[in-house]
């Protein structure tokens, strides 16, 4: 009996609205149904039962798209729009920092200064074992990429 005469069309997406009440729970409702609405204590009970309140009026509330908009204060939404931006550079610069990590113990380990793990950790101000870390990542990436590879002793290689 689910959608008689409740819902028009069946969508594959759904926007899911959710609001904190007066008594401190999370209501979640879906704006384009009617009367599809739950609650919970937390965002998270909210969201698990909006789909089974969905169920009440779409055949298979299991097979569509639902879109969460979680309604907060404004000085919520710019601490976690500060955070995100934040979490965001420090991935690209940590991102940064091991392709720089991995090129200076590549350099120090080589020829011609040939730096032990613990002199190369000294250096950097890391551990050895992390140094052994960026190393094998270097090895890797050059099995990955064979074109980067030095060339095998005997061998020239030509420059165009």
């Amino acid at each position: 009996m689910p959608g008689e005469g409740m819902v028009e069309m069946m969508k594959d997406e759904y926007r899911v609205v959710y609001e904190r009440d007066e008594t401190g729970w999370w209501t979640a409702r879906v704006p384009e149904v009617r009367g599809c609405h739950t609650q919970g204590r937390t965002v998270d009970e909210a969201h698990r039962r909006i789909r089974e309140a969905l169920g009440l009026f779409i055949d298979d509330a299991n097979a569509v798209t639902l879109h969460d908009q979680v309604k907060l204060p404004g000085n919520a939404k710019k601490m976690i729009h500060e955070y995100v931006t934040l979490r965001q550079q420090a991935e690209i610069e940590a991102r940064r920092a091991l392709q720089a990590g991995q090129s200076a113990v590549k350099l120090l380990q080589s020829p011609p200064l040939k730096m032990s793990g613990r002199d190369a950790a000294d250096l950097l101000g890391i551990s050895h074992q992390r140094v052994h870390q960026l190393a094998r990542a270097n090895e890797a990436r050059s099995r990955r990429h064979p074109s980067r590879r030095q060339p095998r002793r005997g061998h020239k290689q030509n420059v165009v």
